[in-house]
């Protein structure tokens, strides 16, 4: 290997660890901002209740135009949208400092292990900055309070945390059914993990 090859690696090397620092850190920023992207179609009355509800335990928050959902994440076979490519097209034009959570009525999914199209009501990275939420799964005659608690599940996920044994607990497994209506709010554990992050975490957590 010559100098200028062994001088790209460890400038490349370099870069991967400051990517991996910066979003490990995206919610260490107390300040950070919470953008609500509604994707076209997406009820404006649902926005603004999410919105209010969000608030109501992490104060900074900001709801962006709508925009249409990119054709590129468009699943043909099964006429959905891909939750892993709208979290990276959403995630290129978060700034730093903020979160993005797009909103959707269509169907979405991701790859979970062996299943190549696994239909999900929510998608999050762990940690990132950016998730995707669907209401296409939702119970219609409990939609408010379900979609609340999926909504919060995946900016969860976005400040570090996974699953959660607890079974009433808003960061509970879904395991391919909707739960939500079991959840009452966040456990122990992950109230600790969310209230270091900023977060608000009192009874108006609790729906």
């Amino acid at each position: 290997m010559n100098r200028l090859s062994i001088i790209f690696s460890i400038l490349f090397l370099a870069f991967l660890n400051l990517e991996c620092t910066n979003r490990g850190k995206t919610w260490e920023d107390k300040q950070v901002i919470i953008d609500i992207q509604p994707f076209s179609g997406f009820s404006k009355e649902m926005v603004g209740k999410v919105a209010s509800q969000i608030k109501e335990i992490y104060p900074h928050v900001n709801i962006k135009p709508e925009i249409p959902l990119p054709q590129s994440a468009y699943y043909s076979p099964r006429n959905r949208f891909r939750a892993d490519t709208l979290i990276r097209f959403l995630r290129s034009s978060t700034l730093p400092g903020h979160i993005t959570i797009g909103l959707t009525n269509k169907d979405i999914s991701t790859t979970d292990g062996d299943i190549k199209d696994w239909g999900v009501m929510g998608l999050g990275f762990r940690p990132g900055n950016s998730c995707v939420v669907s209401t296409f799964r939702l119970n219609k005659e409990r939609i408010g309070s379900q979609f609340y608690k999926v909504c919060i599940h995946e900016l969860g996920h976005t400040a570090g945390l996974d699953h959660c044994p607890e079974k009433t607990c808003f960061m509970r497994d879904a395991e391919g059914g909707n739960p939500t209506d079991e959840e009452k709010e966040f456990c122990k554990n992950c109230r600790a993990v969310l209230t270091k992050k900023g977060w608000f975490l009192n009874d108006a957590a609790s729906r």
